[in-house]
């Protein structure tokens, strides 16, 4: 569980900090998010989403990476990836689904496993016994 929940957190991580550190996000919203202006979504929900996708990524991925809030993490991420599945579905109906499917069965996989599986992570050690997050 330790390398399938560090491994969905480097991915997300390493997107995050490249929108926000690499790139800005008023770049990322130029290259990726204009596009969806010519749509019904208003602009206001446009610039929100991708300063969501951009912060969600980066802080819930390096929370999933040293297993601090897992289950508030993947929900955070869950909701990235349905926001992101919808936008490109609305902009273009057949996409390429290469950078959401293995994410998603990731995500997914650590989701549905039981959480004893996880035992090398900081709510072990910083939250009350018997409480998870």
């Amino acid at each position: 569980m330790l390398f399938t929940r560090a491994l969905l957190g480097i991915i997300f991580l390493m997107q995050g900090y490249g929108k926000i550190f690499t790139y800005t996000v008023p770049k990322v919203y130029g290259m990726f998010f204009k596009d969806f202006e010519k749509t019904f979504l208003p602009k206001w929900l446009i610039w929100s989403t991708a300063y969501y996708t951009s912060y969600v990524e980066m802080i819930c991925g390096f929370l999933l990476i040293i297993g601090l809030f897992r289950k508030y993490a993947l929900y955070f991420l869950g909701i990235d990836l349905l926001i992101v599945s919808f936008g490109h579905g609305l902009l273009e109906p057949i996409w390429d689904l290469q950078h959401v499917i293995p994410r998603a069965v990731l995500l997914i996989a650590i989701l549905i496993a039981p959480g004893q599986w996880d035992r090398w992570n900081a709510d072990a050690f910083l939250l009350p016994k018997g409480k998870t997050a």
